[in-house]
């Protein structure tokens, strides 16, 4: 399985909430932006790799572990955790980045869809192969 960087992300105040720590909402925008990194780094972006093919996400899902607090830097690592026929599941693991602790680990399910068509699509020939080389291992 090859590997792509984790991305880092800084904690702003504003992504904290009245307890002071991260707040639950903010995890998933840092995996929204992490999956979009995720995408650029194999290099399936623009129209000649994508065609009209695009990404509805069906689901999206955070367990939190560990708080985190403003000023942190988190790293975020994405894998793809499984590919099915028009759908495949990417897993992120968010942790702290000068201690390595995990803090919350999530999971989104994305839909390959046809936005012209208003439909899903298989998951592209090209992307499949992408995907595989970031399959993990069961």
């Amino acid at each position: 399985m090859e590997k792509i960087p984790d991305i880092n992300v800084y904690v702003r105040f504003c992504e904290t909430d009245a307890g002071g720590h991260v707040s639950n909402t903010s995890y998933f925008i840092y995996m929204e932006e992490a999956r979009s990194k995720f995408f650029t780094a194999i290099g399936f972006t623009g129209k000649e790799k994508r065609g009209n093919i695009d990404f509805i996400v069906a689901s999206t899902t955070c367990d939190f572990l560990v708080q985190a607090y403003a000023g942190q830097t988190l790293a975020i690592a994405t894998k793809v955790e499984r590919i099915g026929s028009k759908s495949f599941e990417l897993a992120h693991e968010i942790t702290n980045n000068e201690t390595g602790g995990l803090i919350a680990s999530g999971r989104a399910t994305i839909v390959c869809f046809d936005y012209q068509k208003q439909q899903t699509e298989k998951v592209p020939p090209v992307l499949r192969e992408m995907l595989e080389g970031f399959l993990m291992e069961a």
